[in-house]
C-alpha cells in the first residue's frame, strides 16, 4: 500500500474490495506520523487509540456487507484552531496549551457523521497569525520537501500532513491565504470557499469577517469530496449562506483573466511557471485575457488594518481569569491581566493586538479602520467588474517559493508580502483554490484560481480541467 499516491476515492474503493482493512490503512498513516513527526513537527496531538477503535468498527461493518460512505474510514488531520470535542485545542498558543474543547466544530461533526477518522490536530501559527508556522508556541513545522524551509502558514501543519502523506487530507482555516499559501509551498491543493459557505462554529476566531474553513488534499477531486460534506451550517452560524451549488460550466466558452498586478513584484521563475499554465489553457482553446484590478495594490494594507482590528477584539476574551494561561503573578486585577496576556501571547499576536487596538481607538477609527473598509468595498467592486468580462481569475498563489526557516521571521513586513496574492479573495469573500503547477528546483509553485462568489462548483470544475492539463503536459 503506497500511501504517497493514495486518493480518497482510491482508498474507498480499496476498502470495498478488501484490498486492505481500515485498521491497516490507519496503522499505515500512524506509522508515518511516528516516523516523520519528530523532524517535521506536523502533529501537536495524535488520537491513536480512538482512530484504531473507530477503524475496527468500520471493518466489522464492511465484513457484514454494510454500505460505507465515501469518507468512511478515511484518515484526516484537523488544524488545531478547529474544535474536536473533548480534545486539546491550543491554537498554537501558550494561552490555550491545556484547553479542552467543549464541543465539535460543525465541520468536525459533519466529518464524523460521514465516518471520517480524525488522526489528530496539526500545528499552526499562533492563533493563525503568521505565514510560516514559525510563530507557533510549539515550534515551526518544516516543509517535507526541504527541511530547511517553512511549510507556509498559518495552516502549515495541515499542508505538510498531506504533502508528507501523514494524513490523506486535512482541514485548515484561511483568513488571508492561510490554506492556499502553505498548499503552494508544500505542493498540494488548498481550497478556500466563499465566505459564508462553510460554518465557522467551532473555529477559534481570528478575524471574523475574513476567516473561512477549507480542505487541503492531493487532488481537486478529494477537495470536492470534503467540501460537499463540510459546507453548510446546521443552524449554528448566522453568516452561513445555504444555497444550492449550481454550475453552467462549459469549457468551450470559458474566459480566464490574468491580472497584470499579479505578475508584478513576482519572482521571474514563478511568472514563467504561470505563463506555462496560460499556454496550456490557450492550446486547449480557452481564452486568457490580460486584465487590470486597479485597487489590488491596496489590498495588503487594507487587510493589515481590518484583520488586526478584528483580532484584537476577538482575543480580548483571553484574560487568564476564566480560562487560558494564568501566570499567578500580579497583585491587582489589571496586573494579572497584563502578566497573563503578556506571557501567554507570542510576539506576533501581541503586535497585531496592539495595532488592532490602535486602529479602533478614538480618533483613529475613522482615519484607518473605516477607510480600510471603504477600500475593501472598492476591491470587491474591482472583482465584480472583472467578472463581467471573464469567468475566472488566474495568477500565482505566492510571489516566491517556500523561504528558509528564520529568513523572514524578524521582518514582519517582508513576511506579510507572502500573502499579497491571496488576501484579495478574503477581502471580497470569493472562493479561491491553489493548484501545484510547477517547480523551481525541488520547490513547488502554486497557481491560484479565483471564482465568482458562491460559484464553488464552477471553480472546482475548471480546477479539475487545469489540474489534468498540468499533470499531462508539465508533470
Amino acid at each position: 500500500m503506497d500511501l504517497t499516491k493514495l486518493t480518497i476515492r482510491q482508498a474507498h474503493n480499496s476498502l470495498l474490495k478488501k484490498e486492505f482493512s481500515t485498521e491497516e490503512l490507519i496503522r499505515g498513516y500512524l506509522k508515518r506520523i511516528k516516523e516523520l513527526n519528530e523532524k517535521l513537527n506536523v502533529f501537536l496531538d495524535v488520537y491513536e487509540e480512538k482512530s484504531l477503535e473507530q477503524a475496527r468498527v468500520i471493518d466489522k461493518k464492511i465484513a457484514q456487507g454494510g454500505e460505507i460512505n465515501l469518507l468512511e474510514g478515511i484518515p484526516l488531520a484537523i488544524k488545531d484552531n478547529i474544535l474536536v470535542g473533548g480534545e486539546k485545542t491550543t491554537a498554537g498558543s501558550k494561552t490555550l496549551e491545556n484547553y479542552l474543547a467543549f464541543d465539535d466544530a460543525v465541520v468536525v461533526k459533519k466529518l464524523k457523521e460521514e465516518g471520517a477518522i480524525i488522526l489528530g490536530k496539526t500545528n499552526l501559527d499562533e492563533f493563525a497569525m503568521g505565514s510560516s508556522t514559525e510563530t507557533s508556541y510549539f515550534g515551526p513545522t518544516r516543509n517535507p520537501l526541504d527541511l530547511e524551509r517553512v511549510a507556509g502558514g498559518s495552516s502549515g501543519g495541515s499542508a505538510a500532513a498531506v504533502a508528507a502523506s501523514m494524513a490523506l487530507a486535512s482541514l485548515g482555516s484561511d483568513t488571508g491565504g492561510s490554506i492556499r499559501q502553505p498548499a503552494s509551498f508544500c505542493g498540494v491543493v488548498g481550497f478556500k470557499p466563499s465566505y459564508g459557505r462553510v460554518s465557522r462554529y467551532g473555529l477559534i476566531a481570528m478575524a471574523s469577517s475574513l476567516d473561512q474553513i477549507g480542505p487541503l488534499a492531493k487532488t481537486v477531486e478529494d477537495i470536492e469530496i470534503i467540501y460537499q460534506v463540510i459546507k453548510g451550517g446546521k443552524g449554528k452560524d448566522s453568516t452561513v449562506v445555504e444555497i444550492e451549488d449550481k454550475s453552467s460550466f462549459n469549457e468551450e466558452n470559458i474566459v480566464i483573466g490574468l491580472p497584470e498586478e499579479f505578475l508584478k513584484e513576482t519572482d521571474k521563475k514563478v511568472v514563467e511557471e504561470i505563463e506555462k499554465v496560460v499556454g496550456l489553457l490557450e492550446s486547449k482553446g480557452i481564452k486568457v485575457e490580460r486584465i487590470s484590478l486597479p485597487y489590488l495594490k491596496y489590498a495588503l494594507a487594507c487587510y493589515h488594518l481590518i484583520m488586526p482590528a478584528e483580532a484584537s477584539a476577538n482575543l480580548s476574551r483571553y484574560d487568564g481569569i476564566r480560562f487560558g494561561f494564568n501566570s499567578s503573578q500580579g497583585e491587582t486585577l489589571w496586573q494579572k491581566y497584563a502578566f497573563n496576556r503578556g506571557q501567554g501571547f507570542g510576539l506576533e499576536v501581541k503586535r497585531r493586538i496592539i495595532l488592532g487596538t490602535f486602529v479602533l481607538s478614538s480618533g483613529y477609527y475613522d482615519k484607518y479602520y473605516l477607510q480600510a473598509q471603504k477600500v475593501r468595498r472598492l476591491i470587491a467592486q474591482d472583482f465584480s467588474s472583472a467578472f463581467k468580462k471573464v469567468d475566472f481569475i488566474l495568477g500565482p498563489t505566492t510571489p516566491t517559493p517556500a523561504f528558509k526557516i528564520g529568513e523572514k521571521i524578524s521582518d514582519p513586513l517582508t513576511m506579510y508580502l507572502s500573502d499579497i496574492f491571496t488576501v484579495p479573495a478574503n477581502l471580497a469573500g470569493l472562493p479561491a483554490i491553489s493548484l501545484p503547477c510547477g517547480k523551481i528546483g525541488n520547490l513547488p509553485i502554486g497557481c491560484q484560481i479565483i471564482g465568482k462568489q458562491f460559484q464553488e462548483k464552477e471553480l472546482l470544475e475548471i480546477s479539475k480541467l487545469i489540474e489534468k492539463e498540468i499533470k499531462e503536459k508539465i508533470g
